[in-house]
């Protein structure tokens, strides 16, 4: 009997020690990846990019962090994503119209912000980028932005010994392609929701407008919500808005996609969500403020053959009107998420 016993408890020590093991080396990234649920926020559609083809994982999403920080996606090293995506400015480019690029060329449209980029079902302001996977390779081999080759940059990558155990982590073993990166990228910029405004507190009840605000709320939904609709206050459209064109880079946007002249001078709707953190305005920038922007549309708006029907005869908004859209304007800034830790560069 006391045999028996000793055999036992000498088995159960065996087998703790093995599981303590298995449970150190998933650790170190010899386990599977960690199932991450995507939540669609509360009054949200159904996504256009569901993550279906590309399950999100802790390990994934990390890899896409690092990557997304990492200047070595660039060619000269100095420009990550996050050189023309800052998070304090909700992942677009603080305070310049143009982003820096590779050996000091600018880019030629205003970086958009990044943000609940799973709704759009085409990205970019001409909407020339279809599947959101492969998005990251137009800026990292744009001459003038991160003027890179895909292939050095897998080569980079896979002279860093720690990057051979963030991909084993999260796709089982340490090789590093294009497709791996890609799909991690994805996962982080997809998992980059803003929808903790004050205002989306208010519609769930938990907090209330201003009168100031109300005012502002009412007016918008009276004028502005053809375009900006509730909840991602974007329609994902594209409109021509009455913008002249620049001459220095005669942009015109969506049809540089279409080839289509109905399609002149249409940019998509951008989000109203975080715009104050986000100036300037316009796919090129040209608006320093939001009273510029909001005076654009009682005012200034280029009539032309596609122009949107919604504007051409522009929005009459007093002063008043101005300073009350203002007011409600600012509760779409989402501190939560332009301070998350999560989304910060890795340490």
């Amino acid at each position: 009997m006391t045999i028996r016993w000793t055999i036992r408890i000498v088995l159960f020590l065996i087998l703790g020690t093995v599981c303590v093991h298995a449970c150190k080396k998933s650790d170190h990234g010899g386990g599977a990846p960690t199932p991450l649920s995507f939540v669609i926020p509360s009054g949200f559609p159904d996504p256009a990019y569901t993550f279906a083809t590309n399950p999100l994982t802790e390990q994934g999403f990390q890899l896409g962090r690092k990557l997304f920080y990492d200047g070595r996606l660039s060619r000269d090293g100095n420009f990550p994503c996050a050189s023309c995506h800052q998070q304090f400015a909700a992942f677009a480019t603080f305070d310049h119209n143009f982003s820096h690029g590779f050996n000091n060329q600018f880019t030629t449209r205003n970086a958009p912000p990044l943000f609940n980029v799973v709704w759009q079902k085409q990205t970019h302001w001409d909407g020339g980028i279809l599947n959101l996977e492969v998005q990251p390779l137009a800026p990292l081999t744009a001459p003038n932005e991160m003027a890179e080759d895909i292939n050095n940059v897998i080569n980079k990558l896979s002279q860093d010994a720690g990057y051979k155990q963030l991909f084993k982590a999260a796709y089982g073993d340490e090789t590093i392609n294009s497709q791996r990166m890609l799909l991690a990228l994805t996962q982080f910029v997809g998992s980059l929701v803003s929808a903790d405004s004050k205002y989306d507190r208010v519609k769930k009840g938990m907090a209330s407008f201003a009168q100031d605000e109300q005012m502002g709320y009412t007016i918008f939904q009276s004028k502005c919500t053809g375009c900006h609709a509730e909840p991602l206050f974007t329609d994902n459209s594209f409109r021509n808005t009455g913008l002249a064109a620049d001459p220095t880079i005669n942009d015109k946007g969506r049809m540089r996609i279409t080839n289509n002249k109905a399609d002149s001078l249409k940019f998509k709707v951008p989000s109203l969500r975080n715009l104050y953190v986000t100036f300037p305005y316009g796919h090129d920038g040209r608006f320093s403020s939001v009273n510029q922007a909001l005076e654009h549309y009682n005012s200034g708006v280029q009539v032309s053959t596609t122009v949107d029907p919604l504007v051409k005869n522009g929005i009459p908004l007093s002063t008043n009107d101005k300073i009350y859209l203002q007011a409600f304007l600012r509760t779409l800034t989402d501190s939560t998420f332009i301070k998350n830790p999560r989304f910060a560069a890795p340490e």
